[in-house]
């Protein structure tokens, strides 16, 4: 399984144990971890390992003295690397001591989509709190960070689950008693002989009901007291404090009482769409209504928890973000927090480009992960296809080690998840339960080797393949018919797509494949396939894995596999191969295990008949190096890992800069509160994409209608102002009357409902212009594809068709040229734009415009805007971009320069100040928000018209409207 797969409904109850609410992939509860002893061996040195190998370089003492003196991102890595030896740092040091600048609180808010319990409920009485099954791993690296004594204080933060009346939670499965009916059904038992199709051997404990969901009529009311008791309960709970989240309709926020109706639809958009298409799968064509429906509820969970964290939170606090459920939640609360220290790490395997690409929610889903400070993957293959994704989707600057994106450095980083090696141990031997069942399992199937599989009913985990490789090494090797049996244990589905099942069409197959193999290889003496689709008692499981001769995964698209680990601890004694898939994440971490393709059903059988043949010795040597890699790379040095890194990288790279995506619903509020306000759009790059034609830049029927609708309100002042010349302007935008314009970055206005244009440069002497023009001449005759614009006031040479590379390297000489001559002797200033030079009077630029327009609509006459939107993309709307103190804004002589510098030195309230850079770039602005491209801008303004499109539902569902 994944190590944090989908958790299963509230319904799938867990084997009562005594350690920790935390399951032990889906059969076990471990205690805290105990020391353990690691088996002999040497480090691993295979290249292909994500893990540390010997180092002959001189280590740091510390994470924070590796740190420092680090180039770049990925110097930072390799600096990492090199502390502590043979493995990963780890903050074993006071963090608040380790890193004073962070100012720290010492506590962590982890993120998760469900908390670690199932919950069953009676109005007036104390909940029912059982344990939850899956996410094993993640469950134990929370109890770890909540242990006393420890250098965290932590917080989980986790939806509460389907929530089901007391009486229909079914009851825990408990090891089968001897003697009782249910042990007829456990595996130390015989089990009858299939006969045919109908009698394959798929034993099922009837003291277990099903878990179908039942209807509740107007769903289940939950009091205020209710939620209070189950809270209290939840702060005692022995793995950690634990605060729910209560996902609920936005009308009934403010109800004492909770009505929770359809609570399956909270996972339903990333359980149908993330995770069927993170796992490589892609569903038919459909008219989008369901999928609609989907997005709005996945947006609105993602906002109930950022404000659920927003209650608790405090400056200095570390929140960390877990998984595909929640990937919207970084952004938001990047949003509400600028300065928030944040971490993401993903549990499930990340897709490539070419695949992202089919998620039509692409773009919103890149940049809500990336409100992160870091982000962790399982594989490097997962993060180098997220770094991809960010520069092919999204445009932005990216390589292995992190992406740079709107002023701030991301970190992307690989943190392969472990179990909890000691408690694994501890539960796997020394108990009586389990030798006895070992002994009983040896005698009932003495004489043959077993090969033991462990998956959820799922199509990813490969189970069809499992079968058919398993039926091909029977057909292909006859000599082990009879001497060999797959136990193969398929525990129910946690995905809402896979219960959907209607046809169950996986269950039927896998149930055909095992009536054929033992149909065809099978007889009243022997029975090659053993399928169990349950759940195993905790004693049980461990016994499986202990016992067997052979483990087989072979997922065909699969996170951090936890059983094959799980397989390895319980493997200390009897050496048994693991023939694991290389679609699991752990294949980059078990680099000693046998690797094979699971749709090469030949490889597979090949690979089962070499495990039964290997050699002991051999067997003893891949066996050590498995051992001592899972029982080192543990749960609780992962999260040290992750912690270490992320609390580096915040220490080394200045995230004051970063600037936070344009949080809608506080638009939309801040703009329906005022009467009186101004927009100020640029045009190139703004409202229209950049294109290598100037010309073919015309604004679509789409744009044109948004902005008439926007001037229309007589609320509103409308101005574009832009570097495009008046003809340009009036051609395109011109029809619409109550639009002002503004042309060649504010040399000529013309105001709304006026055709004249106002010359501000008149009186200004022109007679730089010829030396300018002859510098680009010969600029344009050494450069293929250059051509020169000459506008009223400005002159302009293009290189958009060039080469990029050779046109940006002229373009640097010319600059250089016109600087050293004509910028001498004229009052003129060089501007680099996109793809192009501009030469042009030094108090010629968008900011005075828009100093201008503000005390037009403001100050000028008493009476100041209640609302300023202004966007722009390039260097004239952000004007000089080095980094000046707050000071600045408080000096009343101070040169104002373009459009978001004037803004920020008005005295205008900056929350009513909307300052917006547009594009994917990685530059430092003075905006306070940003958006990624034109349509972004064109769906915010329609936002603002009352158009509520399927960007903007979760702007209206947070602002109520």
């Amino acid at each position: 399984m994944s190590a944090a797969s989908p958790v299963p409904a509230a319904g799938d109850s867990g084997p009562a144990l005594q350690a920790s609410p935390a399951a032990m992939n889906d059969a076990a509860v471990v205690e805290s971890p105990q020391p353990l002893t690691t088996a002999p061996g040497q480090p691993n040195t295979d290249q292909t390992s994500y893990f540390a190998s010997p180092r002959t370089e001189a280590l740091a003492d510390s994470p924070m003295k590796a740190a420092s003196g680090s180039r770049s991102s990925a110097d930072l890595l390799r600096r990492l690397s090199l502390v502590d030896g043979d493995r990963p740092a780890t903050p074993y040091l006071d963090p608040q001591v380790e890193y004073p600048a962070l100012n720290l609180t010492g506590r962590i808010l982890s993120a998760t989509f469900c908390i670690p319990h199932t919950l069953g409920f009676k109005s007036g009485r104390d909940w029912d709190i059982r344990p939850r099954r899956g996410t094993s791993a993640l469950f134990d690296s929370f109890t770890h960070l909540s242990e006393t004594g420890g250098v965290w204080d932590h917080t989980l933060v986790g939806w509460t689950g389907e929530i089901k009346p007391s009486d229909e939670i079914p009851s825990r499965p408990q090891s089968p008693v001897e003697g009782s009916s249910s042990s007829k059904n456990s595996l130390n038992k015989t089990l009858p002989v299939p006969l045919n199709n109908l009698s394959a051997p798929v034993p099922v404990d009837g003291s277990v009901r099903p878990s179908a969901p039942q209807p509740h009529g107007d769903g289940i009311r939950v009091t205020k007291a209710d939620r209070e008791c189950l809270e209290k309960q939840l702060r005692r709970d022995k793995s950690g404090k634990i605060v729910p989240v209560w996902l609920m309709d936005k009308s009934e926020d403010n109800k004492d009482d909770v009505v929770l109706k359809d609570q399956g639809r909270w996972r339903r958009y990333a359980e149908h769409e993330i995770y069927t298409l993170f796992h490589y799968k892609q569903h038919e064509p459909t008219d989008g209504r369901a999928e609609r429906r989907w997005w709005t509820d996945y947006c609105q969970m993602n906002q109930m928890f950022a404000d659920r964290i927003l209650e608790i939170y405090k400056p200095g606090d570390i929140v960390w973000v877990h998984d595909y459920h929640l990937l919207l939640l970084p952004s938001i609360l990047r949003q509400r927090l600028p300065h928030i220290y944040l971490g993401f790490f993903l549990h499930v395997p990340f897709p490539s480009s070419e695949f992202l690409r089919c998620l039509s929610r692409r773009k919103e889903i890149l940049t809500g992960v990336l409100g992160a400070n870091m982000i962790g993957f399982q594989t490097f293959s997962y993060s180098r296809h997220f770094s991809s994704c960010c520069t092919r989707i999204l445009g932005f600057d990216a390589v292995s080690a992190g992406v740079d994106a709107y002023g701030a450095h991301i970190a992307v980083d690989v943190f392969p998840i472990g179990i909890d090696a000691a408690a694994c141990a501890k539960l796997a031997y020394g108990n009586r339960v389990i030798e006895d069942k070992i002994q009983r399992i040896r005698a009932q199937y003495a004489g043959q080797k077993i090969i033991v599989g462990r998956d959820r009913m799922d199509t990813v985990r490969g189970v069809a393949q499992k079968l058919q490789a398993f039926e091909k090494f029977l057909e292909r090797h006859p000599e082990w018919r009879g001497k060999v049996v797959l136990i193969q244990v398929t525990s129910p589905t946690s995905i809402e797509e896979e219960k959907e099942d209607g046809g169950h069409k996986m269950a039927n197959k896998i149930s055909n494949l095992v009536a054929k193999i033992n149909g065809l290889y099978g007889g009243l003496e022997y029975t090659p396939v053993f399928h169990f689709p349950q759940y195993l008692s905790q004693d049980e499981y461990f016994a499986l894995l202990r016992v067997a001769d052979v483990g087989l995964i072979t997922s065909v698209r699969d996170g951090m596999n936890t059983t094959s680990l799980e397989y390895v601890v319980c493997q200390r004694d009897n050496h048994g191969p693991l023939i694991l898939s290389e679609f699991s994440g752990t294949a980059g971490s078990l680099t000693s295990a046998m690797h094979i393709n699971p749709w090469d059903l030949i490889g597979v059988a090949e690979a089962i008949h070499q495990a039964l043949t290997m050699p002991a010795e051999e067997k003893a040597n891949q066996q050590r190096m498995s051992y001592r890699h899972v029982t080192t790379n543990t749960v609780q040095l992962w999260q040290k890992t992750y912690l270490t890194r992320l609390l580096a990288n915040l220490a080394s790279f200045n995230q004051s800069f970063s600037t936070p995506p344009l949080d809608r619903a506080l638009l939309l509020t801040r703009y329906r509160l005022a009467k009186k306000r101004l927009f100020m759009f640029d045009y190139d790059g703004t409202l229209t994409p950049i294109v290598k034609d100037p010309q073919a830049a015309i604004p679509t029927d789409r744009v044109i209608r948004t902005i008439k609708t926007l001037a229309q309100d007589k609320r509103n002042a409308v101005w574009i102002i832009s570097g495009r010349d008046q003809a340009f302007l009036d051609e395109w935008m011109g029809h619409i009357s109550e639009l002002g314009l503004s042309a060649e970055h504010g040399s000529f206005i013309r105001h709304p409902e006026t055709d004249e244009w106002e010359n501000l440069t008149e009186k200004v002497d022109m007679g730089w212009q010829k030396e300018v023009m002859e510098i680009f001449q010969h600029y344009t005759e050494k450069t293929q594809g250059s051509f020169i614009e000459r506008k009223r006031i400005a002159l302009t040479w293009h290189y958009r068709r060039s080469d990029p590379e050779y046109g940006a390297f002229q373009a640097r000489e010319c600059k250089k040229h016109l600087e050293n001559t004509v910028g001498k002797k004229w009052d003129v200033e060089v501007m680099s734009g996109k793809a192009n030079l501009e030469v042009r009077p030094t108090f010629v630029n968008k900011g005075e415009i828009a100093k201008r327009l503000v005390a037009s609509y403001g100050f000028g006459s008493g009476e100041p805007p209640e609302f300023i939107l202004c966007l722009g993309d390039d260097n004239t709307d952000e004007g000089n971009k080095i980094s000046l103190p707050r000071a600045w804004m408080k000096i009343a002589n101070v040169l104002l320069r373009d459009m978001f510098r004037t803004l920020r030195a008005t005295k205008l309230p900056q929350e009513n100040v909307f300052s917006v850079t547009v594009g994917a770039s990685s530059k430092q602005t003075l905006a306070s928000w940003h958006l990624l491209e034109p349509a972004d801008v064109i769906a915010a303004v329609a936002l603002l018209n009352g158009n509520v499109s399927g960007s903007n539902v979760d702007a209206t569902l947070v602002a109520g409207y």
